[in-house]
């Protein structure tokens, strides 16, 4: 069986002609049977990428000499499952989209990044605002002890949970996400409001379970952590968790939500089945039918377009 090292990085840094980046990208990760995700906006690069071993680490040293990312940035894991289908690379406005993004430069100024040991330090004292940036879903299935959950559907909704804040602004802020970028985001939006500690976990929540694999006992994360690929969800140890995703709603479903009658694989499951058009359900009937087939016949339903 085969294993797939996948790795994610961000960086936000000035990109003169997106275009060009997205050809010179496209035309190594093609040529390295790279699947996943990369993000390119003026502002900066977001990506997720799985391929083998030595394929990878040609895309690591290309990436750490040509976006100013340093290695230790760059959050890595392994999986014998598939991660992704098809590689995708996106322009867009943002490499990830606030809602306000005037208001939020991460170029000119972000909060103060803290590694695992000192965030553990952090959330020991008192007085402390502990927020989840991640979307409601994600915070369901994992998150760190004591934390404010915004239950946000989507990060652009952050700015409205803000305005809830604005008596707290001389309080420390601690914040936190998957891999870092919202935080960065976030951060420099609340220090553009004028909050004056703001803090966030540098390589988020990925990077601090790789940190404490070794020292579980000091781990303050419970749960699992969603992410954004098949895995669905990985355990403390990084290994892939024990959630899998519901097609039809795109949320993360337990084991136990599965056993359950409202849960039909492909179609819908017990968050959604109430909530589906006839008309949708037609179409995720049809979808389901053509996955199946494609099991029969070993290939995949999804793949590169």
């Amino acid at each position: 069986m085969n294993t797939f090292k996948i790795i994610g990085f961000y960086k936000f840094l000035k990109i003169s002609s997106c275009q060009k980046t997205k050809d010179i990208i496209d035309s190594l990760l093609v040529k390295q049977k790279i699947l996943g995700t990369i993000i390119l906006a003026k502002e900066g690069i977001n990506g997720m990428l799985a391929g083998d071993n030595d394929s990878i680490n040609q895309v690591i040293d290309f990436i750490v000499n040509n976006f100013n990312i340093d290695f230790s940035e760059i959050k890595i894991s392994y999986t014998q499952k598939k991660p992704f289908h098809r590689l995708r690379i996106k322009i867009k406005d943002e490499i990830i989209s606030l809602g306000n993004s005037k208001s939020s430069d991460p170029n000119k100024k972000v909060g103060t990044y803290i590694n695992s040991n000192e965030w553990n330090n952090l959330l020991n004292e008192k007085d402390v605002i502990l927020i989840d940036t991640r979307n409601y879903y994600e915070s369901k299935i994992g998150k760190f002890k004591n934390s404010i959950v915004p239950n946000l559907i989507n990060f652009k909704h952050f700015p409205d949970f803000v305005e809830k804040l604005t008596l707290h602004k001389n309080k420390k802020i601690a914040m936190y996400c998957t891999g870092g970028i919202r935080c960065e985001k976030a951060s420099s939006y609340m220090l553009n409001l004028g909050f004056k500690n703001v803090y966030q976990l540098q390589g988020g929540i990925i990077k601090y379970l790789e940190d404490m694999e070794k020292n579980k006992e000091k781990s303050k994360w419970e749960g699992e952590c969603f992410v954004f690929d098949n895995r669905v969800s990985v355990n403390q140890d990084l290994s892939v968790g024990n959630y899998i995703m519901c097609h039809a709603c795109n949320e993360p479903l337990s084991i136990e939500e599965t056993k359950l009658e409202s849960y039909k694989e492909g179609i819908h499951c017990p968050k959604c089945v109430d909530s589906l058009s006839s008309k949708q359900l037609l179409r995720l009937k049809e979808r389901q039918k053509q996955v199946e087939l494609s099991r029969l016949r070993g290939t995949s339903h999804i793949g590169k377009k």
